[in-house]
């Protein structure tokens, strides 16, 4: 069964403890959330909108990787040192999200490790997703043949 969202990969009662270090935030199209190698501080769950993840491609443009939308998280270098985003976040749409504090994060997960085992298994997943995302799309872009079938 596929999750429908971070926060819908969580238990409840963790989930709750998560949720009252998050905060609401809006962003307007067209807003740069983070860069490529910049500091991963925080990380944020979208509630309506949409937001592109990209990676930087010397000499042309970033090529987007992959398009999120509600529930999905954005950002989880924040979890893994040197905890530098491994890839660029612009919105597309106006996006409301819930906004998460890195080090408040991982000390709840220090004394919640019901939570630190779901929040580990979710962004597992999603590193995985991410880099199946970012491998088609450097396919498609950069492939003899793109990513369909061998040829």
């Amino acid at each position: 069964m596929k999750r429908t969202g971070v926060l819908d990969a969580i238990p409840e009662g963790p989930r709750e403890r998560l949720m009252e270090l998050g905060r609401e935030v809006a962003f307007d199209a067209g807003t740069r959330i983070f860069e490529e190698g910049g500091r991963a501080d925080r990380f944020w769950v979208i509630r309506t909108g949409t937001v592109n993840l990209d990676i930087h491609v010397p000499g042309r443009q970033a090529a987007v990787v992959e398009t999120l939308g509600a529930g999905r998280l954005v950002g989880w270098s924040w979890l893994c040192p040197p905890h530098q985003w491994h890839l660029g976040a612009e919105t597309t749409t106006p996006v409301e999200a819930w906004e998460f504090d890195a080090a408040e994060v991982h000390a709840l997960r220090e004394h919640d490790p019901e939570l630190d085992r779901a929040l580990l298994t979710c962004v597992v997943e999603v590193i995985g997703e991410r880099l199946r995302a970012a491998r088609t799309r450097l396919l498609d872009l950069y492939g003899p043949y793109g990513s369909g079938p061998e040829r």
